[in-house]
């Protein structure tokens, strides 16, 4: 759908503008398909974020600080989203070995089961809804890098 249709509108500065808007406008399209997926096993973007973080890292344990580091959405609240992760039994607590005073957090074997599972059905949604070639993805890519050059 052109974006025109979506808001309902064709008025826009430029199109460096327009493009900006695309890419707001394409971000919560996406995110409210994937959305419609994971709620089919009960996760929330970040939580099935903070646990794709973990799967990067298993079997090691990550402290919450470098969790939150490599989080999509720079302002989730990560403590918050690992308890309520502790409580469905998908990731445990622990106390590192090497700081005390700091806490480790691991994915339960449940927890992968899980990961793997919503993966899969991640990436069949996006295989269906996302209609790009390789090539076309690579372009992107870059173009949206370049869009992010002065992060």
């Amino acid at each position: 759908m052109k974006l025109e249709e979506a808001i309902q509108s064709s008025k826009f500065k430029n199109d460096v503008h327009k493009a900006s808007l695309n890419i707001l406008y394409t971000a919560w399209w996406l995110k409210t398909v994937l959305s419609r997926e994971l709620k089919e096993f009960g996760l929330t973007h970040e939580q099935y974020n903070v646990m794709r973080i973990l799967k990067g890292k298993h079997p090691e344990q990550m402290c919450v600080r470098d969790i939150a580091s490599r989080m999509i959405e720079k302002n989730s609240n990560v403590p918050r989203i690992i308890d309520r992760l502790v409580t469905k039994k998908l990731v445990k607590r622990a106390t590192s070995e090497v700081d005390r005073r700091e806490t480790v957090i691991s994915l339960t074997p449940s927890g992968l089961s899980l990961l793997d599972n919503s993966t899969s059905s991640i990436n069949q949604a996006m295989e269906a809804q996302v209609s790009i070639g390789q090539q076309e993805a690579q372009v992107l890519n870059q173009l949206l890098e370049k869009v992010r050059a002065k992060e």
